[in-house]
Formats: structure tokens, C-alpha cells, sequence
């Protein structure tokens, strides 16, 4: 509210334009992300460190090391098994970088704030709605997660012994879908786990959930090839996996970056959505009740 004078010299009371509830928010939106960016920024190498280790050493023993010392990968030897061992191991490591990042940036950043420091008291004071502060979080991580695939993609098709090449066949439409949606759904599942588990209990977190989702989620291996672990007439593994969500964000990356066969994408775009669904719905009430207590 503020006092002006008209031309003819009279004082007159003019107030500010008032903002609308959803204009506000989307401010509060924008202002918590940028400042989550910032301090990514802030920190900008060990979030590439953080990002890289892991993807690098995957395809360094299993592309360059293992060839050079003349062990089989990917069930053959030679050239031919080894590029094609390559072909789907690369992708993997971008979806599981996807992954990693999400739980990283989502998950462990939440359990700090829930923990002794208590900071997420501050975030929830903002004007806007609680649930647009988690949101902000898995959008976030969302951002986080399509740099880390940015970054991981180049360096894993390159990390190989001599004579062996990993068969990168780009798919933009598929990139510019299938990538984001990818990002999302695994920050949602960051959400989830972060405001499941305890901030003390974060270890076991790794233990019964991320480990059997890694070794579990088509990383090093097709879904399509996994036919022949059965029981009786039963494609037992095949149909436990699918349980998995990273097993479609890796079928994903596969149909985004290479010529490999893959999960039907009609399969894999709507069971992402569902996921992203899910995980934002159980997270973001779990979100709220923690706040609440």
C-alpha cells in the first residue's frame, strides 16, 4: 500500500496487485528449484564425481579390463560377443545412472533435511502448498538426473578395449520422451524411499531395496533374453523382474540408444507412467504426514 499524489495535487492510497494462489505457488516453485540448482551449481564437482565413478568403473572392468585379460562377457568371447555385451551394458549404465541420481538427489538430501538439522522446516514455510515443496524436490532431481545421462552416455561409449564398440544408434523421439519420464519416475521413487525409511535407517534402504533393484533392473542384460530361466513352462524371472521399474527405464534407454531388442515401448511408457503415479502419490502423502508430526 503506498500514498501518491493525483495531478491535482491530492494524496491517494494505491494498493499492489494482489497474486493469485496458483501465481504464488508457481513462484515458490521456481524459487525453491533455483535454489537447489544453485547449490548443485555450488557443488558442481563432486556432483560430477558423485555422477561418474560408478558408470565409468562398470565400463571400464566389463568393456576394457575383462577383454584385455582374455575373460568372457556377456556369455561369449571374441569381438562379436564382446560388442554386443557392450551394446547392452551401455544403456544400462545411463538408466542406472538415472536411477542412482534420483535416490541420491531425492532420497539421502531428504533424509538429511528430516533429520537432527531439521531444515525442511524452513522449506515448508514457503508460500505454497506442502506438496508443491516435494514436488519441487522430484523436479529437482528430475533436472539432476538428465545431466547425469548427459554426462554417462559419451563416456560409456567410449570406455572400451581395442576391437570392441558398443552399437549407439540415437532415436530422438525416443530420447525426448522416454528420457524425461525416466527422470521423473525415479526421483518420484527418491521421494518415496526418502520419506519411507527413517533418516537412521537410510543403510537398510540400500540394502533391501536398491541393491536387488540394481541387479534386478536389466542392467547387464536384455529383458527379452531372460526367456530361458524357467521353471517348468513358467519364465519365472521374466515376470518377477517386472516388479522392477528400472527394468523399464533400461528397456527404455535401450530402444532410446540402440538398434538391441527391447521391452515393446508400448509396454514400457505407460507402466512409467503408472510408476511416476504411484511413487508421487505414496510419497507425497508420506511427505505431508512427516511435516504434519
Amino acid at each position: 500500500m503506498t500514498t501518491v499524489l493525483d495531478p491535482a495535487g491530492r494524496a491517494q492510497i494505491q494498493t499492489a496487485p494482489v497474486r493469485s494462489a496458483l501465481a504464488s505457488s508457481w513462484v515458490s516453485l521456481r524459487a525453491l528449484m533455483l535454489r537447489d540448482l544453485v547449490v548443485l551449481r555450488k557443488h558442481v564437482g563432486e556432483f560430477v564425481v558423485r555422477t561418474l565413478v560408478q558408470p565409468f568403473l562398470l565400463c571400464f572392468v566389463f568393456l576394457y579390463v575383462f577383454p584385455k585379460i582374455g575373460q568372457g562377457v556377456g556369455g561369449g568371447h571374441g569381438p562379436a560377443a564382446e560388442s554386443a555385451f557392450a551394446t547392452v551394458l551401455v544403456p544400462g549404465v545411463v538408466g542406472i545412472s538415472i536411477m542412482f541420481q534420483g535416490i541420491q538427489s531425492v532420497a539421502l538430501q531428504m533424509a538429511q533435511e528430516f533429520g537432527f538439522t531439521r531444515e525442511i522446516e524452513d522449506r515448508v514455510q514457503a508460500p505454497c502448498p506442502i506438496w508443491l515443496v516435494a514436488m519441487s524436490k522430484v523436479l529437482s532431481g528430475a533436472v539432476q538426473g538428465l545431466i547425469s545421462a548427459a554426462l554417462v552416455l559419451p563416456i560409456a561409449s567410449v570406455v572400451h578395449a581395442d576391437g570392441v564398440t558398443a552399437n549407439i544408434s540415437l532415436h530422438w523421439w525416443i530420447i525426448l520422451t522416454v528420457v524425461p519420464l525416466s527422470c521423473v519416475a525415479m526421483s518420484s521413487l527418491g521421494l518415496l524411499l526418502g520419506t519411507t525409511f527413517e533418516p537412521r535407517n537410510i543403510g537398510l534402504m540400500f540394502g533391501f531395496v536398491v541393491l536387488p533393484i540394481t541387479f534386478l533392473g536389466g542392467t547387464y542384460y536384455q529383458w527379452t533374453r531372460l526367456v530361458p530361466v524357467k521353471v517348468g513352462g513358467w519364465h519365472w524371472l521374466q515376470t518377477v523382474v517386472l516388479v522392477n521399474p528400472l527394468i523399464y527405464v533400461n528397456e527404455g534407454m535401450r530402444a532410446a540408444f540402440t538398434d538391441a531388442s527391447h521391452m515393446h515401448l508400448y509396454v514400457v511408457y505407460p507402466v512409467l507412467v503408472g510408476f511416476c503415479a504411484l511413487f508421487l502419490s505414496i510419497g507425497l502423502r508420506n511427505f505431508r504426514r512427516r511435516v504434519q508430526s
